[in-house]
């Protein structure tokens, strides 16, 4: 049959899309074939359609039972027989593999989904060398490449694995791959003279937003969300308790939303992706095990909660949008601290493997901080040229529709790279901030850096600029960070060549959007956009007197971001007050009278309109883990045990510790204090807390010169609020 009239038959379609008849000609001439086609681009089709036409069955190596579900029902959708496509892998009992078998034997079944370790497996190796089979197409095949952003080792053996089976054609498909992975996987692949298809990776339906990150995150992401009321969306965030507490805080908040991930039974995935594409829900919340291969064309925004870890990775998830050539929104929220986390994720890794992540990475930052088209760097990265005037979609993203201010920053690139090269180049970025601002601590002290010239030298400028200055140079070659102690600067040939013959090096400032700017942008109040300068001070003169009347500081009666929050919301009563960020029922009740009275009388005096829909509804687990930790420290449960039984670190149970005493409830955690500091040392930092003006960590560490760790300090903190603030 002719490849047209099939196209007509079984899929309903007039005419191929982009490069689909120049691929599906190549496999029905039996040639070995590699397809890059961005998502959207229509990949599947290239083998299924061939699939359906070749004597034999087709064999589909895919990395995912959610993708592989997903396009075995599609298929069995255009025709009569249930049998015309199966998934062999480790979900199936005896009796399903068995008729797997017999409808492969008997000529029923034309494309048989597989995950790599399954067609590993001798069982079924010795079975499909006995088949007709008609090709092997692998989907997702930048899994081969230890470059590509979804490396997995079983993909690596699939030369070997096929050539097991028979002398068969082999077809590779991907959305995403740079030129050093596409070589990668012909090479690994063995057929480096294959047909190579590489589609345009320019998406010009898609918007590109990158939103500095703040503590009132969610909160963005729900006035977001509400702008698309009924229309599809995904959000990504990297770990799954980020995806259970986001699926629920926007479910509370009145937006049909599901979590998604890999930690949920395969059941639960299964009708979760069934809701979503049968537009049961509007959003899904999802780590990146979401996606691939799901064949929704209306999804009209994908927001990333957490920067993705390869520009790979970002460009795949946001191709999921708008693959109707509709409107489709990528916004990602980005703070540079998400980029120190995944690096320390990698500690411990191989070397190699250290290399490869952190050149990942580095691309990230580039692509978030940049100041150009964000679709020019996009492309750039994936090895095509993109006209960022004439080219179609040329204005969509937020850097050409609202240029970011550049400016000069030569000599001040030039003094920081002599910094890092005369402290003998042993010092992290914050510890190099420090030396630039003249900010003395025991470590800087030890090596004596505090005495040379240079200490200080770039006071002139904040310590947020020279992190900035930090990323722009290690963004362009003129600072690397060492593998083996990774986090430490070290200059490379560039930055030195810099430093005896500085050339022009343009910084760019990070958006600053009016209030004007932000309603035409995301369509919100003027007395949403931003928090009211006015009523901070008030408010913040309102902070002192009740602390000067309590005998407390004035951190103690309610923390900064806690009044920040209440100046954005306008809390009018005591339940609206325990919303805020940091406050709670407790402390509402007990300091609160008087600040909702002041701000009820600003917002009557001012005509303001307060934004209801900005008070953020918590959710009943997160006062479940609240609960927990109070209990629990009531029955003096060491901390260690605390975390691991709810599978949180540390860091985070104090978190939430820090959390619950800045609403208002006490904690008892003296018993576990007493096995870390002494009862001096619990007194001089309790004193200190007392005569402070802030209750900043950063400023206790400088203050005790190194001499706490910072979590001792933190514990302290709680220790003082319970006993000081309540």
């Amino acid at each position: 049959m002719d490849i047209h009239k099939a196209l007509k038959k079984y899929f309903g379609f007039d005419n191929f899309k982009g490069l689909q008849e120049l691929v599906i000609t190549s496999v029905m001439n039996n040639h070995n074939v590699f397809a890059i086609m961005p998502t959207g681009g229509g990949k599947s089709l290239c083998y299924q359609l061939p699939a359906l036409l070749k004597d034999g069955t087709a064999i589909v190596v895919s990395p995912l039972i959610a993708l592989m579900k997903n396009q075995v029902d599609a298929i069995r959708g255009i025709s009569s027989e249930h049998g015309i496509a199966h998934v062999l892998n480790s979900s199936l009992n005896r009796g399903e593999i068995n008729q797997v078998k017999q409808d492969i034997e008997n000529g029923v079944c034309k494309l048989v989904y597989v995950a790599p370790e399954s067609l590993a497996k001798e069982e079924y190796l010795e079975f499909l060398k006995s088949q007709t089979i008609s090709f092997v197409a692998i989907d997702e095949a930048h899994c081969i490449s230890e470059w590509g952003h979804d490396f997995r080792p079983e993909y690596r053996n699939l030369r070997d694995t096929i050539r097991a089976i028979g002398n068969l054609s082999i077809i590779g498909l991907t959305a995403t791959a740079t030129p050093k992975v596409q070589d990668d996987i012909l090479k690994n692949l063995q057929i480096t003279e294959a047909d190579t298809y590489k589609a345009s990776f320019n998406r010009p339906n898609l918007f590109y937003e990158i939103r500095p990150k703040t503590a009132n995150v969610n909160a963005d992401i729900i006035r977001f969300v509400k702008q698309y009321e009924g229309k599809s969306g995904i959000v990504y965030c990297l770990s799954r308790k980020k995806v259970e507490e986001l699926a629920q805080i926007l479910q509370v908040n009145g937006i049909k939303a599901i979590p998604y991930h890999a930690g949920l039974d395969s059941k639960k995935r299964a009708r979760h992706q069934d809701m979503f594409l049968n537009e049961e829900v509007d959003v899904v919340v999802a780590t990146i095990a979401f996606g691939m291969g799901i064949d929704k064309p209306d999804v009209r925004f994908v927001i990333h909660h957490d920067i993705p870890k390869s520009l790979e990775s970002y460009y795949q998830e946001t191709g999921r949008a708008g693959r109707d050539d509709g409107e489709g929104y990528c916004l990602a929220f980005y703070a540079y601290k998400d980029i120190e986390k995944l690096e320390k994720f990698m500690v411990g890794k191989p070397v190699a493997e250290q290399e490869i992540g952190h050149a990942l990475l580095q691309e990230v930052v580039g692509y978030c901080e940049t100041s150009v088209s964000r679709r020019k760097f996009l492309l750039h990265y994936f090895g095509e040229e993109f006209d960022a005037v004439n080219g179609a979609g040329a204005d969509m993203d937020d850097n050409v529709r609202n240029p970011k201010k550049r400016f000069e920053a030569k000599d001040d690139i030039k003094l920081m790279l002599e910094v890092v090269r005369d402290t003998n180049q042993r010092y992290k970025a914050k510890e190099t901030v420090n030396v630039l601002m003249g900010k003395e601590n025991a470590l800087l002290n030890s090596h004596k850096t505090n005495e040379q010239a240079f200490f200080g030298s770039g006071n002139h400028k904040t310590a947020s600029f020279w992190m900035a200055a930090i990323r722009q140079a290690l963004v362009n070659s003129l600072l690397k960070k060492e593998i083996e102690t990774y986090g430490v600067l070290k200059m490379t040939k560039e930055g030195l060549s810099f430093i005896d013959n500085p050339v022009s090096f343009m910084m760019s400032e990070d958006h600053k959007y009016e209030e004007s700017e932000i309603k035409d942008i995301i369509g919100i109040s003027k007395a949403a956009s931003a928090t009211d300068k006015v009523l901070i001070k008030m408010l913040k003169d309102l902070q002192k007197t009740t602390a000067k009347k309590h005998g407390v500081p004035p951190f103690a009666v309610f923390q900064e971001p806690s009044l920040e929050d209440m100046a954005l919301k306008y809390p009018v009563s005591i339940s609206e007050l325990s919303q805020i960020y940091g406050v709670g029922e407790g402390k509402a009740r007990k300091y609160g009278k008087a600040f909702i009275a002041l701000i009820a009388k600003y917002v009557e005096d001012n005509d303001i309109v307060r934004p209801d829909d900005l008070i953020v509804k918590s959710t009943g687990e997160k006062s479940a883990l609240k609960v927990y930790i109070i209990t629990s420290t009531d029955r003096k449960l060491s901390l260690e045990d605390i975390r691991s039984s709810k599978g949180i670190s540390l860091e985070e149970l104090i978190d939430e510790m820090e959390l619950i005493v800045y609403s208002g409830t006490k904690l008892n955690i003296c018993y576990a204090i007493n096995e870390i500091l002494d009862e001096d040392q619990q007194e001089e930092i309790f004193d200190y807390f007392m005569e402070a003006d802030t209750d900043s960590i950063a400023e206790a560490v400088e203050e005790f010169d190194g001499d706490y760790e910072e979590e001792d300090l933190r514990l302290m903190r709680i220790k003082f609020l319970s006993e000081v603030g309540h």
